[in-house]
């Protein structure tokens, strides 16, 4: 039985369809002197491309 990688599963997210969204590195400060616009987009997750081997590995139950 394979176990999740669960420091792994905490930075993701895996949508109904499968695909895996991660947020941003590098966002937490420093925030004031950038524009709003800027801002705004370092909130979308970003789409991690994974194989469907690699995703079993890391996350077998989700």
């Amino acid at each position: 039985m394979k176990k999740t990688n669960k420091s792994y599963a905490k930075r993701v997210k895996v949508t109904k369809s499968g695909k895996v969204l991660v947020r941003k590195p590098g966002i937490n400060h420093f925030n004031a002197k950038k524009s709003r616009s800027r801002q705004l987009n370092q909130k979308r997750a970003l789409n991690l491309p994974m194989s469907a081997k690699g995703r079993t590995h890391f996350l077998s139950n989700c």
